[in-house]
Parts: structure tokens; sequence; C-alpha cells
């Protein structure tokens, strides 16, 4: 009976001293309010083409894209944008897309700000 009690107490002391000692990653994440205003405008080819190419394709493109979103195209991504919650989860730090972490703050205020001028494609 001791010995049983001795293993549950170690287990139990290596368990607090594995909680104790884990820690966290504080993620900051940048926000586009903190930017000058872009006086440039911004249009699907090359920016967003751009953003998308080297964020999204990698899971939505190709012949099995994920979720069955393709983005390799202008008329996929403008109806992502103005439909789903593509722009929502690439400004979202908790769920974000792309998974590998909230893009930075100059390309999330380029595709605000592509949404906000009506989509331009060229």
């Amino acid at each position: 009976m001791k010995r049983s009690n001795f293993i549950k107490s170690t287990l139990l002391f290596l368990t607090c001293i594995a909680l104790w000692s884990c820690s966290h990653a504080d993620i900051i994440q940048e926000s586009t309010d903190d930017l000058p205003p872009l006086q440039t405008d911004v249009k699907y080819n090359p920016e967003v083409q751009n953003i998308m190419f080297n964020n999204c394709i990698t899971c939505h493109g190709g012949p099995s894209p994920s979720a069955g979103l393709d983005l390799t195209t202008y008329q996929n991504v403008r109806a992502s944008a103005e439909s789903s919650n593509m722009i929502q989860r690439m400004n979202d730090i908790a769920n974000p897309m792309p998974p590998s972490g909230v893009l930075s703050a100059q390309i999330r205020q380029q595709m605000d700000k592509w949404v906000a001028d009506g989509f331009p494609e060229n």
C-alpha cells in the first residue's frame, strides 16, 4: 500500500512540475490601424494574386483544394472574399489562415483595401 501511495505521489509531483514548467508564447498581432493608409491601388493582378500564391494555394489549389476552396483564380478569390469568411480568417489570431499564423499587417491591409476598393482585377 505504501508503494502505491509513493507512486501516486511521485506521479502527482511530476505532473505538477510538468505543468508548472510549461510556458506559452505571446503572440503579438500587428494591427493594420498602426499603419499609414495605403496611397496606392491594390489590384488582384499582381498584388492579391501574389498574396494568394505565396500564402494560400499550397492548400487551396490544385485538383483537390482544402475545404473545396480553390483560390487560384480572380473569380474564386473574389467570391471567397465576398461571400465567405476568407478575410475574417486572415485576421483571426485564434484560428488564422494560413494555419501557420496571421499574415503581416501590411498584407492584411492590402487585402482590406482591395475589398474596400471593390475588388479591382487589373
